[in-house]
Parts: structure tokens; C-alpha cells; sequence
């Protein structure tokens, strides 16, 4: 039976110790580099376990923070979308206001044009 709780006693740390290395930030680890630490802990599985937290884990908690994900949200509420869809509706607005000039700019140009050619007369 004490075989037994030695050998899963064993077998939690090298675990623990293997997660651990692994889920450092290379950046972070002390000594020697993350895939040594790694080879260490495969080779010497106890004394590698050890070794890593006595010499190779980061100080306190200063381990690397995961890269921040940033999650999707909702169109209603990202701000830089409603910027967007602020900015699209303006421009969308002031290129219907310009169509609807122009339009109204060519009908007096052709209006002019009609007028002007009416007056000249036939030429023969």
C-alpha cells in the first residue's frame, strides 16, 4: 500500500512539474531555457520535478500573463463599430445628397441647353 501512494505521489509531482515547465512562458523561465527544463524533467522525472521548482520557476508570481484575448462582441456593443457604422451612414448620406445634386444640376444643364438651342433656330 505504500508502494502504491509513493508511486502516485511520485508520479502527481512529475506530472505537476512537466505542466508547469510546460505552461511557462519561455521568457520567464530561470537557469536554463524551456525545452532544456522540459529534457530534464522526461530524463529525471523526481529529481527534474525538483530541480525545476527550486531553480527554474519564475519568482513568485511573476510568470508572463497569457497573451490577452480579446473576445468577439456583439456589433451593438463594440464602440469602434458604432464609430464605423456612424462614419459609413454620414458618407453614405452626403453621396446620396451629391447624386441628388448632380441629377438636379445636369436637368437646368439640359433645361439651359433646350432653351439655348431654341433659340438659335434651324441653320441651313
Amino acid at each position: 500500500m505504500l508502494r502504491v501512494v509513493a508511486v502516485v505521489a511520485i508520479l502527481v509531482v512529475f506530472v505537476y512539474g512537466l505542466v508547469d515547465v510546460i505552461r511557462t512562458d519561455r521568457n520567464s523561465t530561470r537557469s536554463i531555457s524551456k525545452p532544456a527544463w522540459i529534457v530534464v524533467m522526461i530524463v529525471l522525472p523526481v529529481v527534474g520535478a525538483i530541480l525545476w521548482f527550486i531553480f527554474g520557476h519564475p519568482y513568485g508570481n511573476k510568470r508572463a500573463a497569457p497573451q490577452s484575448y480579446r473576445h468577439p462582441t456583439a456589433p451593438d456593443d463594440d464602440p469602434e463599430f458604432l464609430r464605423n457604422l456612424e462614419t459609413r451612414r454620414r458618407n453614405q448620406a452626403e453621396a446620396e445628397r451629391l447624386k441628388k445634386l448632380r441629377e438636379e444640376l445636369d436637368a437646368k444643364e439640359r433645361k439651359l441647353k433646350g432653351e439655348s438651342g431654341a433659340e438659335e433656330g434651324p441653320t441651313a
